[in-house]
């Protein structure tokens, strides 16, 4: 393999792969950035494998050897690493330490939490792939622990749309002028399709029912599969109806390879092509922005097309679609991918749940903003340091009537009880007690009704570690505090 490499370190792959949504694109690779001769010629040879074997598509490869390893080679040449068969566990350590404080140079923030996972899953993945075909040039012992990122802190909210920003949204397309968002925001709520398989819709995509109604087709690109007929809504058939007639004239002058799409454009020069997912950003953002449609707190909304798809199977779940129905009609392989990942349900009784729970910085700020009644802030005052302390946090009223709260006897429901306080000083217990639960839910043999008992208990301990860490991170000043 390591033969047929191409020279140098600028490469120029074409994606050869007739499904893919890039099929004929050139790709420029440029690997002069690694320092290493030793670790780019590991990084060479994980790309090129990668690419003649299809493992992986191009435009992923670039991305993360062209890209995300630039974090892994600065930190590497930093810290003296020229062979990556020197790695040890200490070195996996100080690379997460040093994620946490890098600061992007597009953004000139800090990495996100999944923007960090990412810059250490490659590192992670040219080792493994490393151990099976390069074995003496990385460390032939376990350097990760599998504990890395394992996303305690990720987002408690499926990324939804909101109903009411949907109604705004809907409204705007009553009035849009440009077909390609008009008609294409229409078929992404109706199908739930990826934006890439929208944009390779073809002329052929819709037939008749054999009952009745419309059916519409698409090639699955991420699976590498041709979706079985899907039936969708009149409007959807419409919408797809219009996008063939406004794109008539173009076809004519399209060329082969491109002229059954849907989705095409022409340029001032006249050459017509195929729209790209990177395009559908500018397109959304100018539609939010002419529409001036903003979320709860005043600001523009942040749409992505990938939202529709969310938000369908959440509407799908909400209403009581079996989560195996819901994977289907999004093309998973597994349900969980699609209940983890992709469908929630919209519950306005859990966010008031969240509301309840009490968070603050500093204990010793608890004030009668925090506690209204005098004289429970005078005995917590009092006691803070030990009958009101928990091992996860503090009760600011353990006894009424001489008689222990049952809740605090049985250790059940505290966290959402307006009395539950806690501090960033017991963020790791509240972790601890998140991955034990998690762990249980992963090991349960007895069915759902066992796993209902953890579940919601998880999503609170969830959002606690996620609002402790803001604490924790400096960015919260204020913390919130639950209604008396």
């Amino acid at each position: 393999m390591a033969s047929k490499l191409p020279n140098g370190d600028r490469w120029v792959l074409i994606d050869n792969d007739n499904n893919s949504q890039n099929y004929s694109k050139k790709f420029k690779f440029d690997f002069s950035y690694i320092e290493s001769e030793n670790i780019k010629n590991v990084v060479k040879a994980y790309t090129w494998r990668n690419y003649r074997e299809g493992n992986l598509t191009l435009s992923y490869l670039r991305m993360y050897t062209n890209s995300y390893f630039k974090v892994c080679n600065k930190f590497l040449f930093s810290n003296k690493i020229e062979s990556l068969k020197t790695l040890k566990n200490k070195d996996v350590d100080l690379f997460m330490s040093y994620l946490k404080t890098y600061i992007s140079n597009t953004s000139n923030k800090v990495l996100s939490y999944e923007s960090q996972k990412k810059r250490l899953d490659i590192l992670k993945n040219i080792v493994r792939w490393g151990q099976l075909y390069m074995p003496n040039e990385v460390p032939k012992t376990e350097i990760f622990t599998g504990n890395e990122y394992i996303g305690v802190n990720r987002k408690l909210k499926i990324d939804f749309i909101p109903d009411d920003v949907l109604e705004k949204i809907n409204n705007a397309l009553k009035y849009e002028d440009n077909p390609y968002i008009k008609y294409g925001i229409i078929i992404l709520q109706s199908t739930g399709m990826r934006l890439g398989d929208m944009f390779k819709l073809t002329t052929d995509c819709i037939k008749p029912h054999l009952i009745s109604g419309y059916t519409i087709t698409w090639y699955d690109h991420k699976n590498r599969k041709q979706r079985q007929p899907m039936p969708v809504t009149n409007e959807c058939a419409i919408a797809v109806q219009k996008l063939m007639e406004c794109t008539k004239d173009l076809r004519e002058n399209a060329n082969d390879d491109i002229k059954n799409y849907l989705f095409i454009y022409t340029l001032n020069s006249g050459r017509v092509l195929n729209f790209y997912v990177q395009q559908a950003k500018r397109m959304l953002d100018s539609f939010i922005e002419n529409n001036d449609i903003r979320d709860t707190n005043g600001e523009l909304y942040s749409l992505t097309a990938h939202q529709f798809r969310r938000t369908l199977a959440t509407d799908m779940l909400s209403k009581g679609t079996d989560i195996n129905i819901i994977r289907d009609v999004l093309g998973h392989s597994s349900s969980k991918t699609t209940k983890n990942s992709y469908a929630d349900i919209k519950d306005k009784e859990r966010g008031e749940i969240f509301k309840n729970i009490g968070i603050i910085g500093n204990i010793n700020k608890v004030n009668e903003v925090t506690i209204t009644d005098k004289q429970e802030l005078k005995w917590f005052n009092e006691n803070k340091d030990n009958k009101a302390k928990m091992e996860d946090g503090y009760c600011t009223k353990p006894c009424t009537d001489g008689k222990i709260c049952d809740r605090l006897l049985k250790r059940q429901k505290c966290y959402t009880c307006s009395r539950y306080i806690t501090t960033p000083e017991y963020l790791q217990v509240h972790k601890n007690h998140l991955v034990e639960l998690e762990r249980q839910l992963e090991g349960n043999i007895y069915g759902e009704h066992y796993a209902e008992h953890f579940i919601p208990t998880i999503e609170i301990l969830k959002e606690i570690v996620k609002r402790l860490e803001e604490i924790q991170d400096g960015n919260k000043e204020v913390a919130t505090t639950s209604n008396k």
